[in-house]
Protein backbone atom coordinates (compact mmCIF):
# COMPACT_ATOMS: atom_id res chain seq x y z
CA UNK A 1 0.00 0.00 0.00
CA UNK A 2 1.50 3.14 -1.16
CA UNK A 3 1.18 6.76 0.63
CA UNK A 4 -0.95 8.19 -1.74
CA UNK A 5 -3.46 4.93 -0.77
CA UNK A 6 -2.62 5.74 2.64
CA UNK A 7 -3.14 9.51 3.23
CA UNK A 8 -2.06 10.63 6.20
CA UNK A 9 -2.69 14.59 7.37
CA UNK A 10 -1.38 16.51 10.60
CA UNK A 11 -1.99 19.41 11.88
CA UNK A 12 1.50 19.85 13.57
CA UNK A 13 2.85 23.00 15.93
CA UNK A 14 6.71 22.54 15.94
CA UNK A 15 6.99 23.60 19.70
CA UNK A 16 5.36 20.86 20.61
CA UNK A 17 6.99 17.93 21.51
CA UNK A 18 3.96 16.03 21.99
CA UNK A 19 3.51 16.84 18.52
CA UNK A 20 6.91 16.23 17.01
CA UNK A 21 6.85 12.72 18.69
CA UNK A 22 3.32 11.90 16.65
CA UNK A 23 4.70 13.18 13.10
CA UNK A 24 8.40 10.91 14.26
CA UNK A 25 6.17 7.97 15.03
CA UNK A 26 4.27 8.05 12.10
CA UNK A 27 7.45 8.66 9.88
CA UNK A 28 9.08 5.70 11.79
CA UNK A 29 5.60 3.61 10.23
CA UNK A 30 7.07 3.96 6.94
CA UNK A 31 5.20 7.05 6.10
CA UNK A 32 5.41 10.09 4.58
CA UNK A 33 2.50 12.51 6.17
CA UNK A 34 1.24 15.54 5.06
CA UNK A 35 2.48 17.94 7.55
CA UNK A 36 0.48 21.24 8.25
CA UNK A 37 2.37 23.73 10.36
CA UNK A 38 -1.19 25.11 11.49
CA UNK A 39 0.21 28.51 13.50
CA UNK A 40 0.95 29.26 9.49
CA UNK A 41 -1.70 27.67 7.92
CA UNK A 42 -4.24 28.88 10.25
CA UNK A 43 -7.96 27.67 10.59
CA UNK A 44 -11.09 27.76 8.70
CA UNK A 45 -14.35 27.80 10.84
CA UNK A 46 -15.66 24.96 8.88
CA UNK A 47 -12.45 23.40 8.81
CA UNK A 48 -12.59 22.93 13.05
CA UNK A 49 -16.64 22.01 12.69
CA UNK A 50 -15.51 18.89 10.68
CA UNK A 51 -12.09 17.93 12.46
CA UNK A 52 -14.33 18.27 15.65
CA UNK A 53 -16.88 15.99 14.48
CA UNK A 54 -14.65 13.64 12.49
CA UNK A 55 -12.91 13.21 15.48
CA UNK A 56 -16.04 12.75 18.01
CA UNK A 57 -15.04 15.83 19.89
CA UNK A 58 -16.79 18.63 21.29
CA UNK A 59 -15.43 22.01 19.92
CA UNK A 60 -14.63 22.72 23.79
CA UNK A 61 -12.35 19.46 23.95
CA UNK A 62 -9.92 21.25 21.02
CA UNK A 63 -9.16 24.53 23.30
CA UNK A 64 -5.45 23.95 24.24
CA UNK A 65 -5.12 25.81 27.73
CA UNK A 66 -1.42 25.73 28.38
CA UNK A 67 0.46 28.74 27.02
CA UNK A 68 -2.70 29.97 25.53
CA UNK A 69 -4.88 33.24 25.80
CA UNK A 70 -7.62 30.91 26.47
CA UNK A 71 -8.66 31.70 30.24
CA UNK A 72 -7.93 35.31 29.53
CA UNK A 73 -10.59 35.14 26.33
CA UNK A 74 -13.14 33.02 28.78
CA UNK A 75 -12.79 30.16 27.10
CA UNK A 76 -13.28 28.15 29.48
CA UNK A 77 -16.21 29.18 31.06
CA UNK A 78 -19.73 27.27 31.14
CA UNK A 79 -21.79 28.59 28.67
CA UNK A 80 -19.23 29.73 25.94
CA UNK A 81 -21.31 29.25 22.86
CA UNK A 82 -19.15 26.74 19.79
CA UNK A 83 -19.30 30.15 17.77
CA UNK A 84 -17.29 32.35 20.26
CA UNK A 85 -14.70 29.04 20.42
CA UNK A 86 -14.46 29.09 16.91
CA UNK A 87 -14.03 32.44 16.22
CA UNK A 88 -11.14 32.94 19.07
CA UNK A 89 -9.50 29.66 17.03
CA UNK A 90 -9.58 31.28 13.85
CA UNK A 91 -8.21 34.45 15.35
CA UNK A 92 -5.77 32.77 17.41
CA UNK A 93 -4.73 29.64 15.92
CA UNK A 94 -2.24 28.23 19.03
CA UNK A 95 -5.54 28.03 21.11
CA UNK A 96 -6.67 24.09 19.37
CA UNK A 97 -5.00 21.63 20.74
CA UNK A 98 -2.45 19.62 18.83
CA UNK A 99 -1.26 17.52 16.92
CA UNK A 100 -4.77 16.15 14.60
CA UNK A 101 -4.08 13.50 12.58
CA UNK A 102 -6.61 12.57 9.90
CA UNK A 103 -6.17 8.93 7.78
CA UNK A 104 -8.01 6.80 6.22
CA UNK A 105 -9.19 5.05 9.34
CA UNK A 106 -10.16 8.42 11.52
CA UNK A 107 -9.26 11.42 13.03
CA UNK A 108 -7.93 12.01 16.37
CA UNK A 109 -6.34 14.21 18.93
CA UNK A 110 -3.34 12.49 19.26
CA UNK A 111 -2.44 13.34 22.79
CA UNK A 112 -0.39 11.49 24.07
CA UNK A 113 1.02 10.48 20.73
CA UNK A 114 0.72 6.91 21.06
CA UNK A 115 -3.06 7.65 20.11
CA UNK A 116 -1.42 7.98 16.23
CA UNK A 117 -1.06 4.35 16.24
CA UNK A 118 -4.94 3.68 16.19
CA UNK A 119 -5.14 5.37 13.06
CA UNK A 120 -2.33 3.94 11.22
CA UNK A 121 -2.07 0.36 9.01
CA UNK A 122 0.93 -0.55 10.21
CA UNK A 123 3.32 0.70 12.82
CA UNK A 124 6.77 1.62 13.62
CA UNK A 125 9.31 -1.72 14.97
CA UNK A 126 9.99 -0.12 17.83
CA UNK A 127 10.10 3.97 18.66
CA UNK A 128 11.50 6.19 21.77
CA UNK A 129 10.18 9.33 22.37
CA UNK A 130 12.20 12.52 22.73
CA UNK A 131 12.15 12.21 26.90
CA UNK A 132 13.67 9.09 26.59
CA UNK A 133 9.96 7.11 27.06
CA UNK A 134 10.31 3.82 24.80
CA UNK A 135 6.69 2.89 23.07
CA UNK A 136 6.61 -0.83 23.49
CA UNK A 137 4.91 -1.91 20.29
Amino acid sequence: MSDSDFPIVIFHNPACGTSRNTVAMVEAAGYAPRVIPYLEAGWTREQLRELASAAGLALRDLIREKGTPAQALGLLADGVSDDVILDAMVAEPILVNRPIVMTPKGVKLCRPSEVVLDLLERRPVSFTKEDGEVVIL
